[in-house]
């Protein structure tokens, strides 16, 4: 039996908390990451989940995946484990973006930007 609504809130919630501990633990330690979001159909977690972490500038990005990828998949992977959701992070669902980058291409509009990170499925749903 699929979840009820308020199971993929709880779901929902263990998500947030977990990853807002993410987030702030990377801010202490990763130069040039300001903060996270996600983006997920909760019916189809494992295939449509997205983390979407942020950094000031693009050369902060790239260093980041140079540098730090590593370290951001470690923290997504422990905020998963935390959040009770079984799902390995993979390049499919942790993406590196920058503010510069959204200012460029979105004028800094970032729900019209987080439409790029959307599974067409959550897109059906939603």
């Amino acid at each position: 039996m699929p979840p009820g609504k308020r199971e993929l809130a709880r779901i929902e919630r263990r998500l947030i908390t977990r990853l807002t501990e993410a987030c702030e633990t990377a801010k202490g330690e990763i130069k040039g990451f300001i903060w996270l979001t996600h983006t997920a159909d909760l019916n189809a977690l494992a295939e449509t989940l997205k983390v979407i972490w942020v950094f000031e500038t693009l050369a902060d990005r790239k260093l980041a995946l140079f540098d730090a990828k590593a370290r951001i998949f470690e923290l997504t992977a422990i905020a998963l484990k935390e959040a009770d959701i079984v799902l390995t992070p993979s390049d499919h669902s942790v993406h590196f973006d920058s503010e510069e980058e959204c200012q460029r291409t979105h004028g800094g509009y970032w729900n019209t930007r987080l439409t790029q990170y959307v599974c067409p499925k959550v897109a059906d749903n939603g």
